[in-house]
């Protein structure tokens, strides 16, 4: 009986251990994104595109084609064309190349009309999503205008063979507070249940982390 009392006694302190410690677990409950439609049903532009490292671009010079190439950004965010050597490309938008290049040139030829077209694009690293982890090809995508959680799941390859879907989480930069926000989501439900709760809207700059299972 003395065993017994001890062990009622033992338990019902444990209960009270779990009690106290229980309240302070669920106040602070994991952070959760709305759902986002699979089709957009208006889709609308995006931000203006800022040309990033390695974007491939046509530069046309009206009535001078001499004056203007198929050019790729370099990694040092450069270009250089006919006339022009080492322009800054990065982190400007086309429009805003257009209007460098025509200043740039009218040294040389009179009101010059110059449009920059992108024909392959990268981004810069602030407006690309990452995915790491356990994707069957982890990379770093860019980003475009209503991207969700499946259109990058589908640009990686789905998940790995091991793949912890369900505890994957998504890392956003608050711009308000200047903190990284995490939020869980739920790939495998997203991908293999078709649970179109799980798709959620991404936005520049996300970064995707995917955990193996322990299993």
């Amino acid at each position: 009986m003395g065993l017994c009392r001890s062990l009622v006694g033992g338990l019902g302190g444990f209960a009270l251990t779990i009690a106290a410690v229980s309240p302070a677990i669920a106040a602070e409950p994991a952070k959760e994104l709305p759902p986002a439609p699979f089709v957009s049903p208006s889709a609308t532009p995006g931000e203006d595109y800022a040309i990033g490292p390695l974007d491939a671009l046509t530069v046309f010079v009206w009535r001078n084609p001499e004056l203007g190439a198929s050019v790729q950004v370099r990694p040092d965010g450069r270009i250089t064309l006919p006339l022009i050597t080492d322009m800054v490309a990065v982190g400007k938008t086309p429009t805003k190349l257009a209007d460098d290049i025509r200043d740039a040139l009218s040294t040389y030829i009179k009101d010059p009309i110059v449009s920059v077209i992108i024909n392959s694009f990268s981004g810069t690293y602030s407006q690309q999503i990452r995915i790491v982890g356990a994707a069957e090809k982890p990379a770093s995508i860019p980003y475009r205008a209503e991207m969700t959680l499946l259109d990058a799941m589908i640009a990686v390859g789905g998940l790995s063979e091991f793949a912890a879907g369900n505890r994957a989480r998504l890392i956003r930069h608050n711009q308000t507070t200047g903190k990284q926000d995490e939020y869980k989501i739920k790939i495998e439900s997203l991908i293999k249940r078709g649970d179109i709760k799980a798709n959620v809207k991404l936005m520049p700059g996300d970064v995707i982390i995917i955990p193996e299972s322990a299993f």
